[in-house]
């Protein structure tokens, strides 16, 4: 095999391998050789078929899939001979003109892996911001608790309905006089005020009693599930069956018994570790951030243009989807793309900082036992049916990308600890105000006006996992350039139950704060009832398909 190098520029480099007939040639007839004996024919006894006659019926096939072998041997023994590690998969053109017979000429083109300089770690310093855990949070957190278990008593004879008491009735739903599909039912049960109905159909309940009958004037939203009825002005004729009224949930040992446990200590220390753990994530957060930004301004080097690419087409898909769920898309797209410079600045860095941790990695025996790998390969399993979760883990032994997929957060968080053990850290406590004001505060720090480098001193905080050739996974959340007023959304779905409200933090870590560790992806809304209903049992979670592979693997 001769090989001559075309290119050599930077990160690209592009070669021309010849490979001689005579050895295509050889092969041929070795192939040849190897399966004559498997093959059955009229005439001829098992395993007796001429090696000429072989090559008469089969020889063009034969010949082209060990061309195909021939090619690929090549493209190895290039990569080996010259010690190049490519960051995507090699480009690999055959000569227009080639003929079986003729020496094998290929072009084979390419992006290699940088020369990671050797990472300055052992002057790192970070603060840990700690927060304790506060007892009017856990306390408010028991308190509702017992709010989303509360008991209702029938109501006294003639007790007309206020907010808060729970109203069942049976209903009967007319459009133009016209009864609709889905608009009738018997015993459902609506707590007044808890806003799971269309407008305006639980404040007419209001002042209703037992074994009353009435008919509520409604009209439905126009951004409404069903089409055909957004819009719509429509009629419920409702007998009410019952008015029940709530009863005072004490929170106590008895009531803390009654959801399994031992005893209100139990509850109070299992809340207690439920927000630790999540003040835990919002100060690992900050500092994850921080030990990011440090080895961003320290370390400069080229990062091949493929994979800058690749991180940027995953990032600007998953905005094409969030800006198809915004109401005015095209808004939404228009302001994507008065970013598209910064994101493009994000997916660098978080290339760069990708193969910055596998290099530290690596350099230091950072590793993901098999216990680990099969642990994790199980958790995603569970995703799917029982019956697709044989094929899932299958799927995952034989695929090394989606191996390697599945397998980059776990690695990046390891080296992440490896590196905070190598630190100097200070601790300060802080309020949870002060936490999150300070992750806030790096949010609102990206994208002024100015792409930042390495070097500047300054940088983007996206939310990051960052990726390299070992680090192959999507991301749920992409941080914005920079905090801009969104097109308005549609209205929340007046059919359906709202969930309990979350803490604030909650909120903004998991999206405006773009927090560092996964988060699930968001959910497509949910289609409306045709019926006031809104109580129906939740879809089940779409099964997810295994992520798209990066062929940096």
């Amino acid at each position: 095999m001769q090989t001559v190098e075309t290119l050599n520029e930077g990160l690209k480099r592009a070669y021309t391998v010849t490979i001689a007939a005579n050895d295509v040639a050889q092969r041929v007839e070795a192939e040849i050789k190897s399966i004559a004996p498997q093959i059955r024919m009229p005439g001829f006894r098992p395993g007796k078929v001429p090696a000429n006659l072989v090559k008469k019926m089969h020889g063009p096939a034969i010949e082209q899939d060990v061309l195909n072998k021939t090619v690929q041997d090549g493209i190895q023994q290039l990569l080996s001979e010259q010690n190049l590690r490519p960051a995507m998969q090699p480009s690999v053109e055959l000569d227009e003109g080639y003929e079986p017979g003729k020496d094998v000429e290929i072009k084979v083109a390419l992006e290699v892996l940088p020369d990671v300089p050797p990472p300055a770690i052992e002057s790192i310093k970070l603060e840990r911001l700690t927060v304790e855990a506060p007892e009017d949070l856990i306390n408010e957190q028991m308190q509702r608790i017992a709010g989303q278990q509360k008991q209702y008593d029938d109501a006294m004879e003639g007790h007309p309905a206020v907010e808060g008491d729970l109203v069942v009735m049976d209903y009967a739903g007319t459009v133009d006089g016209v009864a609709f599909e889905g608009g009738t039912g018997e015993g459902m049960s609506v707590e007044l005020g808890s806003g799971r109905l269309i407008p305006g159909f639980e404040e007419q309940l209001e002042g209703v009693k037992k074994g009353e009958e009435r008919d509520l004037n409604v009209v439905f939203p126009q951004d409404y599930g069903e089409k055909s009825l957004a819009g719509k002005n429509a009629v419920f004729a409702v007998k009410v069956t019952d008015v029940r009224v709530p009863r005072e949930t004490k929170v106590d040992d008895d009531f803390a018994k009654s959801l399994g446990l031992q005893g209100l200590d139990q509850l109070r220390d299992l809340l207690k570790g439920q927000v630790e753990q999540e003040l835990n994530g919002l100060t690992r957060t900050h500092m994850k951030r921080k030990l990011l930004d440090q080895l961003a301004e320290s370390h400069s080097f080229p990062v091949p243009p493929s994979m800058v690419d690749a991180e940027f087409q995953q990032i600007w898909q998953q905005l094409e989807h969030e800006a198809t769920h915004e109401e005015d898309p095209e808004a939404a797209r228009t302001e994507m793309e008065k970013d598209r410079g910064d994101y493009l600045a994000i997916a660098e860095r978080r290339v760069r900082l990708g193969l910055l941790l596998s290099e530290i990695g690596q350099q230091n025996g950072v590793e993901i036992s098999q216990q680990e790998m099969q642990r994790l390969v199980m958790q995603a399993a569970q995703q799917y049916s029982p019956n697709d979760r044989e094929r899932f883990i299958q799927f995952i032994q034989q695929d090394p990308m989606m191996a390697a997929q599945l397998r980059a957060p776990l690695y990046e968080d390891k080296v992440v600890d490896f590196l905070f053990a190598k630190a100097e850290i200070s601790d300060r406590k802080v309020t949870r105000e002060e936490l999150e004001a300070a992750i806030e505060a790096d949010d609102d720090s990206i994208g002024k006006g100015h792409v930042h480098g390495p070097g500047c001193g300054h940088d983007h905080h996206e939310h990051e996992h960052v990726h390299g050739p070992d680090c192959d996974h999507d991301h749920d959340h992409d941080a914005k350039p920079a905090k801009k007023p969104a097109p308005k959304k549609a209205a929340a779905k007046p059919a359906e139950e709202k969930p309990a409200a979350k803490p604030a933090a909650a909120k903004k870590v998991k999206a405006e704060v773009a927090e560092i560790e996964a988060a699930p992806a968001k959910k497509a809304p949910a289609k409306k009832a045709a019926a006031p209903k809104a109580e129906a049992a939740e879809a089940a979670p779409a099964k997810k398909a295994p992520a798209k592979k990066k062929a940096a693997e």
